[in-house]
């Protein structure tokens, strides 16, 4: 092998670069390490259009700030996102490097629609189950009431969103909405109103039970003395009102129930 020129040559080509490169990765080493580099502001913001109203400075270097090591070049982006998100009513982080010593923390917050399940935990508008501060949540005003199965949360928030729509034109609002282990569906109106929906058969299932009552709700309250405790619209063509133990069966009368 020493007489053959060619693989010296080689290898010694081969040896100055891997010097050379083991220089240049302790010269960036060295200089990612200068003081300069070191991590001098965080600096934690609101989406657009969304600013911060529940995250704040102290929660923040309670929670996220001991978790973040090293500097501009070294720090993991991963594990600052994930540090942030720990934080109580964030929702989703974002992080960015700024020259040269400055990372930009973008932060969604969750905006409470309700509370979900009897555990104190909470429900977002986007139907994500978290938990917080109870007393925080509550200051914009009553929470609205969600149950449901495990993986239904997105569902019954859609089902809330139809429900209000639907029960609009009469100043009626849920302000409770649960889906029971059965996929049964339930209602509470801000009248103090129960509606039993029963279970989905089809896409319309839900839809065509509360048009059926509206169409003959004022009259339902006028024959009622202005106070309907619940409605039970399970029937194919009729429903069931009660309150105060009085049971009336309207429409076409108390026929089957589906389930």
């Amino acid at each position: 092998m020493w007489q053959d020129v060619k693989m010296l040559n080689a290898l010694s080509g081969l040896l100055v670069a891997v010097a050379v490169l083991a220089l240049l990765g302790a010269g960036l080493w060295w200089v990612a390490q200068r003081p300069m580099f070191t991590l001098k502001s965080i600096v934690v913001e609101g989406m657009p259009d969304m600013p911060l109203r529940r995250v704040n400075a102290l929660t923040i270097r309670s929670t996220a700030l001991p978790r973040i090591k090293g500097n501009f070049f070294t720090a993991d982006l991963d594990g600052v996102r994930s540090a942030f998100e720990s934080v109580p009513w964030v929702r989703t982080a974002m992080i960015r490097r700024e020259w040269p010593n400055k990372l930009i923390v973008s932060v969604e917050e969750y905006r409470t629609l309700g509370t979900w399940g009897e555990d104190g935990s909470l429900l977002s508008v986007k139907g994500d189950v978290f938990t917080a501060n109870l007393d925080e949540a509550e200051e914009d005003g009553p929470l609205l009431a969600f149950d449901g199965p495990d993986g239904s949360e997105k569902d019954v928030v859609a089902r809330y969103g139809q429900i209000k729509d639907w029960f609009a034109p009469l100043s009626l609002k849920p302000t409770a909405v649960a889906l029971s282990d059965r996929y049964a569906w339930t209602v509470k109106l801000d009248s103090g109103m129960t509606l039993e929906l029963g279970r989905e058969q089809d896409k319309n299932t839900m839809h065509d039970r509360a048009m059926r009552l509206i169409a003959v709700y004022p009259q339902l309250l006028q024959k009622m003395n202005g106070k309907i405790e619940n409605v039970d619209l399970r029937y194919p063509n009729g429903m069931a009102l009660k309150d105060n133990g009085l049971v009336l069966a309207g429409l076409a009368g108390k026929q089957n129930k589906a389930k």
